[in-house]
């Protein structure tokens, strides 16, 4: 796998992103499952991440 730098990897370009309708720098990753909440009656959710942000697990979104 080729090294990318951050900005060239960041989650706003990432298949796993989906973007919140409130805000255009704010997401969800959907890489991993839900998290499961403490409360049996309350939903999982995915993490949210910055635009900007980027891990290890980036993949490029589709064009």
């Amino acid at each position: 796998m080729a090294l990318t730098t951050a900005g060239a990897a960041a989650c706003a370009k990432c298949r796993f992103f989906d973007t919140e309708a409130s805000s255009e720098s704010l997401g969800l990753c959907r890489y991993n499952p839900p998290i499961s909440q403490p409360s049996g009656d309350t939903a999982g959710v995915w993490p949210k991440v910055e635009a900007s942000d980027w891990c290890g697990h980036f993949e490029p979104a589709a064009a």
